[in-house]
């Protein structure tokens, strides 16, 4: 199973997700339809140079929307940071302790696991708040000197 997030990096919020059997763009062109209905515009819309996300009809959705097109440096995983540690804590928090009798239960937990991801972890990154809080503009904002 191939998971897609469309993530909001300063607040490490998920805005949308979508797992799919195969690599194919519709799965994260779905994610992606469903952020924009749901939350609005993204500026910049930034992901890895998988053949998925640099596909025509994906790369037509975003520059549909306006949205300004960043990717990763080929073979640089450490750009895509936030969503690396993500995938890092879904499969040791939940993925590798469980066994899924089908995909249906893998996008129940799933569910579950962003809600709670997003709702109720305190994230050290984000001065121990929410993601929800940040992204809300409910924390206050670190002042940089």
């Amino acid at each position: 199973m191939y998971l897609t997030v469309i993530m909001v990096w300063y607040s490490s919020r998920v805005l949308a997700w979508q797992v799919s059997n195969t690599l194919e763009a519709d799965p994260c062109i779905a994610a992606l339809e469903e952020a924009l209905a749901r939350y609005g515009p993204l500026a910049i819309f930034n992901t890895d140079q998988g053949a998925q996300y640099t596909s025509e009809v994906f790369t037509a959705v975003l520059r549909s929307q306006n949205l300004h097109i960043s990717m990763d440096g080929k073979g640089r995983w450490v750009n895509n940071g936030l969503v690396e540690q993500l995938w890092r804590s879904v499969k040791y928090e939940d993925i590798y302790l469980q066994v899924y009798e089908s995909p249906a239960a893998l996008r129940r937990r799933l569910a579950q696991y962003f809600q709670f991801d997003n709702a109720q972890r305190r994230h050290q990154t984000l001065n121990r708040h929410t993601s929800d809080a940040m992204y809300l503009g409910e924390a206050p904002v670190k002042q940089v000197a």
